[in-house]
């Protein structure tokens, strides 16, 4: 069983991590990520990305105009040893659809954190599932 302390501590990085993509905050965002950060996630289209350039890119676009709520829900918690755990959760992102009626996505994603050099936790990994088309389009 995860500490509970420990828990909150990650799921609080986790959480901050979630609101800098929202608010394209890069500053936060690569604060909290490793600068080898690797990935597999929509936008790769199944390839695994290594390194920030591939997520500053989205950033650089700036932050969506129109009002957006993430929620992580079910999360879980799974420590690797004294130094490294696994979070994984459902990502519910609330916005407007482009006939401006609100939506839900949702997209299961995977983060791995890691104390580095006994300092704080970092985003060392990610993974969200590829389908074929990217989880962030309009579903209708």
């Amino acid at each position: 069983m995860v500490d509970q302390s420990l828990r909150g501590e990650l799921l609080e990085l986790n959480r901050r991590l979630l609101d800098s993509i929202a608010a394209a905050d890069w500053k936060t965002y690569a604060e909290l990520c490793d600068p080898e950060l690797t990935c597999f996630e929509t936008e790769a289209q199944g390839q695994l990305v290594e390194g920030m350039a591939f997520h500053k890119f989205y950033f650089d676009l700036g932050a969506s105009s129109q009002s957006v709520n993430t929620t992580m829900a079910s999360p879980h918690v799974r420590l690797l040893g004294n130094d490294a755990a696994v979070i994984a959760y459902v990502r519910l992102v609330q916005k407007l659809g482009g006939d401006e009626k609100p939506i839900t996505v949702a997209t299961q994603e995977t983060r791995v954190w890691q104390r580095i050099d006994g300092g704080g936790s970092t985003s060392i990994s990610t993974a969200r599932p590829w389908n074929g088309r990217s989880n962030w389009s309009d579903p209708s």
